[in-house]
């Protein structure tokens, strides 16, 4: 059976005493529970995380990070790094980094696989705009986004991603798929790496919701057959809200 992993994105929000703040005060409201828990946090605040995490059960991610391991990219980030200071995760490809900053399928590609070459778990990000859903379109942009995503990657690699499915109309919109068609989206990736990868890996993949999750939806998408927890924006910002949906069950 596939753990359930909750991630939280805080963007970029929280200064380092407010991430501490936070950490203390999640820390005894989840630490019974059977779900990964995840805070992907700004740079600025991982090392304060870090150490706020320690001796718990809460997991440090970071939001994005650089493909090569060093050089001349100022303002930039490499997964060396962020392993260096005890970083286990990493988001790659947010909409947001898409949309805002150039990020492609390609970038993304070389960042997963430099994530792996420094044992990080990267949470690598799909999902289709609104319009691309009205068209039809939707199930062939996520598979094709996952396939891209994932090309030269081993079958072992594959297993240990984690893949997380925001239809991007529902990011910080308040709007939610319903938990029937984010299934649906969510069993059409994992088929889709059953056919590129076999069927054992698919069925090891966890492939998480993110969408406007919060406390009253998160037990009904995390319910269903193929969702696997979830990729929480806005409401990973306070911990009695971010708490409920880990301990949805």
């Amino acid at each position: 059976m596939r753990k359930k992993v909750i991630a939280g994105n805080w963007k970029m929000n929280m200064l380092p005493d407010a991430a501490i703040r936070f950490i203390d005060e999640l820390t005894p409201m989840v630490k019974n529970t059977e779900n990964e828990v995840v805070l992907c946090v700004p740079y600025t605040d991982l090392f304060y995380s870090l150490l706020a995490a320690q001796n718990t059960n809460i997991k440090i991610g970071a939001q994005n990070m650089h493909w090569e391991e060093s050089g001349a990219y100022t303002g930039e980030v490499s997964a060396k790094m962020l392993k260096s200071i005890g970083v286990e995760y990493v988001i790659i490809g947010h909409s947001e980094r898409r949309q805002y900053f150039a990020e492609t399928d390609e970038t993304v590609n070389k960042k997963i696989k430099a994530a792996f070459a420094n044992e990080l778990k990267p949470i690598v990000c799909v999902g289709e705009t609104l319009e691309q859903r009205e068209s039809g379109d939707a199930l062939n942009v996520i598979t094709m986004q996952t396939q891209k995503a994932l090309e030269g990657l081993t079958e072992e690699q594959v297993a240990n991603t984690i893949i997380a499915y925001e239809p991007i109309w529902a990011i910080g919109t308040g709007k939610t798929a319903t938990s029937e068609d984010a299934n649906e989206a969510i069993k059409a990736i994992r088929n889709k790496i059953s056919d590129l990868y076999g069927q054992n890996t698919s069925n090891r993949i966890i492939i998480q919701y993110g969408g406007s999750v919060k406390s009253t939806n998160a037990k009904e998408l995390f319910e269903m057959s193929d969702i696997d927890g979830g990729l929480v924006g806005g409401a990973s910002l306070k911990a009695e809200e971010f708490a409920k949906i880990v301990n949805y069950n």
